[in-house]
Order: C-alpha cells, then structure tokens, then sequence
C-alpha cells in the first residue's frame, strides 16, 4: 500500500483522537468546579498532566525502540484515550476525575514517540516534511472540530455528562482508523536496513530546550482560564468550548505562518517567542 494512504489513515486517527481529548479539554476545568475542586487543583492537575504527557515520552520512547514494539504502544496509548474520556461522563468522584485526567495524559505520553517513528518511517520516501505537514494539518482540523462538537451538545441543551459520552464516538472512529491502518503497513517495508550511528546530543539541543521550558514556563492552560470563567460568570458555558476552538484555530494558523517564517530567519525567528508570550 502507497505510503501516503497510510499517511491518510493516521491522519484520520489523530484527527479523531483530537476530537476527543481537545473536546474534553475545552470543559474539564469547569467541570471539575462542578466536583468542587478549587482553583488551586485545576491548575495543578492541568499542569501535572502536560508534564506526565510530555515528561514520560522519554521512558516510552526508549522502551519502544529498544523493543521495537511501536504498534503495541501506539495502541494502548489511543486505547486509554478511548476509555478516559467516555468514563467521565459517569463519574461523580473529583478524585477518580482527577485520574481520568491524568490517564488521558499518560496515554498520550505512552502513544507519540511510538506514533511519530511509524511516521517517520512511512514518510521518508514521500518526504518527512510533506508528510508531516498533512498529518499536522489533519490532527490541527480535529483540535477545532472536538471543542465546537462539545459547544453544539451544550447548544442542545446537553450537559458534561452528555458531552464526554458523545466524545466516545470519535474515540472509537480513532481506534477502527489506528487498526486499518495496522493493518495495511508492513513496516519492513519502511524501515531503512543500514543502521544509523548514535550521536550524543550537541551543547546547542540543550541551550535550545532550556529555551522552549523558559518560553512556556509561564503559560497559563485553557483549563483554569476556563474555570475562572465561569467562576465569575464571564462567559455561559456554552460558549466556552468555542473559546477553545479559537485558540485552536489561531494554533494552526500561527504554526503555519511561523514555519514559513523560520524556513526565511532561521533560529533568529525564535527571538519573537518571549516577546510574543510577555505581551500577552
């Protein structure tokens, strides 16, 4: 099968698994004012999740390439984004809430490394920029669609229950498109047989990290913006999953203008990051 229906295929998994958890994340920081949480938690566990779903990508991506077991990992990863999300709509525990939250993270830490070198295998004869550059823009339209999808159940008179339910459907769509696709690759296909040297990283990777943490290190997460919200009754709830939507929306628009941008200035684009952030 051509590499770039494959490409198709896991564009279609991303853009339903966004669907899905963008959806949910639009209204878990209201939702979990509901349970009774207080600003304090939102806000940790908003924060304690991003660092479980980035933090622990080193462990499973090494994991993953020591034992070549990329498909496994790539599906318990959507798997845990198909059972998280549905099973709160049936929780009234913060607790349990709490770790629902937490394991949709944690499926997305276990997921992406194991999902991007699939990729990087599938793209390297179509072209690794071009092939991303189509699953990006297919993970960035489900990012929109899940949070407007969860403005329209509250449209029609929906409720959070209600809304993370629903999302189960996507979540499924995600699952049967991550299992054709299993099933069209064969990776021995893709994956290139001379061995490719180790390289320890360069002093510039690590200045260039310390950078990213520094530039994102005061970010404010959707998720107690949204709380704060409707705390002081700013915006009706149905209103508030658009919101997110927008974010969305000027993400893609922004990252696009921004890779042009870099393909002109290089590094030196970067420079604009804090100054953008510190405006805000």
């Amino acid at each position: 099968m051509s590499a770039l229906r494959i490409l198709i295929y896991f564009g279609f998994v991303s853009l339903f698994a966004d669907v899905t958890y963008e959806g949910a994340r639009s209204i878990t920081g209201p939702f979990l004012k509901t349970l009774g949480a207080s600003a304090f938690l939102v806000g940790f566990v908003s924060g304690f999740g991003e660092f479980v779903g980035y933090g622990l990508r080193i462990f499973s991506g090494y994991i993953s390439d020591k034992a070549k077991i990329w498909w496994h990992l790539t599906i318990i990863g959507y798997g845990l984004n198909v059972v998280a999300i549905p099973l709160l709509g049936i929780t009234n525990s913060l607790e349990i809430a709490v770790l629902l939250i937490l394991l949709e993270r944690f499926g997305k830490a276990v997921r992406t490394p194991s999902r991007d070198t699939i990729l990087s295998f599938v793209t390297k004869k179509m072209g690794e920029g071009k092939g991303f550059g189509i699953h990006e823009a297919m993970d960035q339209i489900g990012a929109l669609l899940g949070p407007l999808f969860v403005s329209l159940v509250f449209f029609l008179k929906g409720s959070y229950k209600e809304s993370f339910l629903f999302l189960g459907i996507p979540a499924i769509f995600c699952m049967f498109f991550l299992f054709v696709a299993k099933k069209s690759t064969n990776l021995s296909d893709y994956i290139p047989q001379e061995k490719t040297r180790e390289e320890n990283l360069s002093p510039h990777f690590w200045y260039y990290l310390l950078f990213i943490s520094a530039s994102v290190f005061g970010f404010a997460h959707f998720q107690i913006i949204s709380y704060h919200f409707v705390k002081i009754n700013l915006f009706s709830l149905k209103y508030i999953p658009m919101l997110f939507a927008v974010a969305m929306g000027i993400d893609a628009i922004s990252a696009l203008l921004a890779g042009f941008y870099f393909d002109k200035k290089g590094m030196s684009s970067l420079l604009l990051v804090p100054v953008i952030s510190a405006s805000s």
